[in-house]
């Protein structure tokens, strides 16, 4: 948008009528896509992978390729976007492959379902880094609004993931999974409505529009964005491929996954090497911070990502559930932010006004302390478990609760000033490689995940660390540290205590390590506050 647009705009509750557009249509994509989320582990479980004596570990590396490679197109979809087609464009095209991917996981049939996360991966590119950018091309560079404007739009990325697994976990639980994931497609139709009706009525401006060289320019009689449409959808069995042959693919001695994963990062380095190099100060330096804030919400989406896999299950095989499935555990993360979105938000403004705001790096350092926190509950639950290794709801409630304020520093406030530390060119692509963080986070957290599956801090003859090795008992380093956390069981405990112990371990180390990266992130804070360049 123009300055002059931005000023003109309509507003409500102080802020563009264009953010709440975009909040209703983020609310129903992301119901979609916590829906699917809440049920994948499980389902494959339960269903899919039954049968097998490795079931658990099969479903943790495909729910980690499905992260990983869900979370890797939003840097191509970001490029396709600012060069090729537009913002609007890439936004529909994502939420209509999201929609087919959704409704076909109904289908009962293995290679459909494949073929539905391959939709799912690539319309998610299209869709995710996109729609965030639109978001911060309603408020002007400096305006105080910005952050505030970000978390009202995670408020509604998180009421869509809290209502999505009650709803798709109770369907799924009742009726059958193939309900829950029809559902969740329901939810994403209605996102790309709500979308629609607001580009119709205006309300984003000129902003995302095709860029006007490519407009009218054809290749073969097809313009670069039918090109584009048909080529999205070309690359779906691709992406059905990677994820069927995880085991190859995301864990092998030379996984093609995290040979994916490290080609995209070298090409993302060199290209924003190259601009960084050909800019002015002021802007090679806000690229640097941008890449600095990604590397550590990697490390927080890495061990928060354990949610939907190894936290579901905990969940499932050692808590006394009260009123909620294990599905349905995956909206008290997204419940708690419905509660404080907006008095966070309000603490922001208040705090600014008092000139008492953290910069943008304590609050990434304090977020992650408080996952560490978080986790460190979970650990510590295993003083309280039962002769079966069970433990009271109340840990798994507190633990979130942490979690939640440490994403709630982090994760909005990050969306916020990758969109004003950016170049305007290159908003979308940035915002693509914001979201590759979460790519390689959901690698890291499907290893981290099956750890908890394995001999964890507490086995018999070796103990496994948080890096995957294994020293002999007792446990040393990390390990030792986790152990004093959570204490230790006899050679006679039950098969659940064990389990337990397997799972807690785990998380003691996570904590431990969140910790001290939080702390690092405070002290490095000076550095990082000059090299935003007046921006807080």
């Amino acid at each position: 948008m123009s300055q002059a647009e931005i000023e003109n705009q309509p507003t409500v509750m102080g802020h563009p009528a264009g953010l709440f557009y975009l909040f209703f249509a983020e609310l129903w994509e992301r119901f979609s896509f916590y829906g699917m989320r809440g049920l994948l582990t499980l389902y494959l479980v339960s269903e899919l992978f039954k049968d097998m004596a490795d079931g658990k570990e099969v479903a943790y590396e495909i729910y980690a390729a499905y992260g990983s490679l869900v979370y890797f197109t939003p840097a191509i979809g970001g490029m396709i976007a600012d060069r090729l087609i537009g913002h609007k464009n890439s936004i529909m095209l994502g939420a209509l492959l999201m929609c087919i991917g959704h409704f076909t996981m109904m289908f009962e049939a293995k290679m459909i379902f494949y073929m539905s996360l391959g939709l799912l991966i690539t319309g998610n590119g299209f869709f995710k880094p996109n729609i965030s950018s639109l978001v911060g091309g309603l408020y002007a560079e400096g305006d105080v609004r910005r952050d505030a404007g970000f978390t009202i739009f995670y408020l509604g990325i998180n009421i869509g993931a809290f209502i999505a697994p009650l709803l798709c976990g109770w369907l799924g639980d009742k009726y059958g999974w193939h309900y829950g994931f029809g559902a969740a497609g329901f939810g994403m139709a209605l996102g790309m409505v709500v979308f629609w009706i607001g580009g119709l009525r205006g309300v984003y401006g000129n902003q995302g529009e095709q860029p006007e060289e490519y407009r009218d320019k054809s290749y073969g009689g097809l313009n670069i964005r039918h090109i584009v449409y048909i080529l999205s959808f070309l690359f779906v069995p691709v992406f059905a491929f990677l994820v069927q042959k995880n085991q190859l693919v995301v864990f092998g001695e030379t996984g093609l996954l995290a040979f994916l994963l490290q080609a995209l990062l070298v090409l993302v380095i060199i290209y924003v090497g190259y601009v960084c190099f050909t800019s002015d100060r002021v802007t090679r330096d806000r690229l640097i911070v941008v890449c600095v804030l990604t590397l550590f919400v990697t490390v927080f989406w890495a061990f928060f990502e354990q949610a939907g896999s190894s936290l579901t299950l905990f969940a499932k095989e050692q808590v006394n559930l009260k009123f909620l499935n294990a599905a349905q555990t995956n909206s008290i993360n997204p419940g708690y932010i419905m509660f404080l979105a907006i008095p966070f938000s309000m603490m922001w403004n208040w705090l600014d006004k008092k000139n008492l705001n953290p910069n943008t790096m304590v609050k990434f350092g304090l977020g992650i302390i408080q996952l560490g926190l978080g986790f460190l509950v979970f650990a510590f639950s295993a003083h309280f478990m039962s002769d079966a290794g069970k433990v009271s709801m109340i840990f798994l409630m507190i633990g979130y609760l942490f979690i939640t304020s440490g994403e709630l520093f982090l994760s909005p406030i990050g969306l916020s000033k990758v969109t004003e530390l950016s170049p305007a060119k290159l908003v979308s692509f940035m915002m693509g490689v914001w979201f590759l963080s979460s790519s390689f986070a959901h690698y890291i957290a499907g290893i981290i995940a099956k750890l908890t599956s394995g001999d964890g801090v507490h086995g018999e003859e070796m103990t496994t660390g948080l890096t995957g090795e294994e020293v002999a008992a007792p446990a040393s380093g990390l390990a030792h540290y986790a152990e004093m956390i959570t204490g230790s069981v006899n050679a006679n405990a039950s098969e659940g205590a064990v389990n337990l112990m397997n799972y807690t371990g785990v998380f003691a180390q996570i904590a431990i390590v969140s910790v001290v990266i939080g702390l690092f992130a405070i002290v490095i804070s000076p550095i990082i506050k000059r090299m935003m360049h007046g921006i807080k």
